[in-house]
């Protein structure tokens, strides 16, 4: 007698089979046979907004689970607890989450804290055996990513950015069109990211909790998004910041930054990243027989997208719990993204966000 599992892999394999079946046509037909397969284990470190954003959309995943939570406030273990149907065993402060080594119930922990605590925590997981997200910049400089890939490499774990857009439907179509030659050769790119931030005295505005200002926050966007609208890795940068509130944004943390990079094949891009201006999430791309515009580009959706053929039209799915269960995929099945998530692709970020505050600093085009 036949158990389900071997009869869901019974009816899965032929469409998985189909070497020339497009993606998407494979997705669609996978999402009507129910899963059956691994799920991900998931611990969240740092209980605040954004983690609150991931676990809601977490309870629509098939593929990933809350199985333990990390924060160094007891209140917001007990209410989490009680709230995502969390172990208490499995729950963890900052000062001992390094037992989660002999926890089989985590398989990876998600880090979602600030920018200057990434480092630390990332490496600690790391010795503990686990595999690691950790969000978005993924350090605070290059320098500190760098660390944090080796650390991972060394104890065998892999380590992902929480670049949740690299598996969004319409961020992916346009990548698709323009590998297709639908757009021609690429020559520009313009992306304006940025909103008025609000208290003045949230970490994002500290120099060492952050790393800066809007530019590892939401200028990162624009960087990463050039790099894969373009498909190139820029080879040059310039860079000019403005000023117009020293006392909200100290020495360090930089308010609005324009930024231009240049990529091999000619191509250029006009970016500005702020703190001070709100209405700015567009992304748009011009080649030589098309073009490509998405406004919103980067917020939690929907993502509108059209080109010049008329409207890009793909199916919303909460962001984060597609991440989510692409990221279990990658890791059960040997899943390729279209675009990477891993350390690698973070650390590329982050040396264009290191070249781009020294080309502030001093004036000059910096080759990266």
């Amino acid at each position: 007698m036949k158990t389900r599992r071997s009869f869901i892999q019974t009816v899965a394999a032929p469409i998985l089979a189909l070497p020339l079946l497009d993606n998407e046509i494979r997705e669609k037909l996978l999402a009507d046979i129910p899963y059956d397969g691994p799920v991900l284990k998931v611990a969240l470190m740092g209980l605040g907004g954004y983690a609150t954003i991931v676990a809601n959309a977490m309870q629509s995943c098939t593929k990933a689970k809350i199985t333990g939570l990390i924060s160094g406030t007891p209140s917001k273990l007990t209410a989490w607890q009680s709230k995502y149907g969390v172990d208490p065993k499995n729950c963890y402060t900052y000062q001992d989450f390094d037992a989660i080594k002999n926890n089989k119930d985590i398989d990876i922990v998600y880090v979602i804290t600030p920018n200057g605590l990434h480092k630390d925590q990332v490496i600690r997981v790391a010795k503990a055996g686990k595999h690691v997200i950790c969000e978005k910049p993924m350090a605070i400089n290059a320098a500190e990513g760098k660390q944090m890939v080796d650390a991972c490499a060394k104890a065998g774990v892999k380590l992902f950015v929480g670049y949740r857009l690299h598996f969004e439907a319409t961020t992916l179509e346009v990548i698709r069109l323009r590998k297709a030659g639908e757009f021609g050769s690429i020559r520009f790119f313009q992306g304006l990211s940025g909103f008025k931030i609000g208290d003045p005295t949230q970490w994002r505005l500290d120099k060492k909790l952050a790393g800066g200002g809007s530019m590892m926050d939401i200028g990162i966007y624009s960087i990463n998004g050039a790099r894969y609208m373009v498909g190139e890795e820029p080879v040059w940068v310039t860079a000019q910041e403005t000023k117009t509130d020293p006392v909200k944004f100290k020495e360090g943390v930089d308010e609005t930054i324009t930024f231009q990079m240049g990529f091999p094949s000619g191509a250029i891009a006009s970016c500005l990243s702020t703190y001070a201006m709100n209405h700015l999430d567009r992304f748009f791309l011009d080649g030589e027989k098309g073009f490509a515009e998405m406004l919103p580009s980067t917020g939690y959706g929907p993502i509108k997208g059209k080109t010049n053929n008329g409207e890009i039209t793909q199916p919303h799915v909460t962001h984060q719990a597609k991440q989510m269960d692409e990221l279990a995929e990658i890791i059960f099945s040997a899943k390729q993204p279209v675009v990477p998530v891993d350390g690698g692709e973070g650390l590329k970020d982050l040396r264009i966000i290191d070249a781009i505050f020294e080309a502030v600093r001093t004036g000059k085009k910096v080759m990266i």
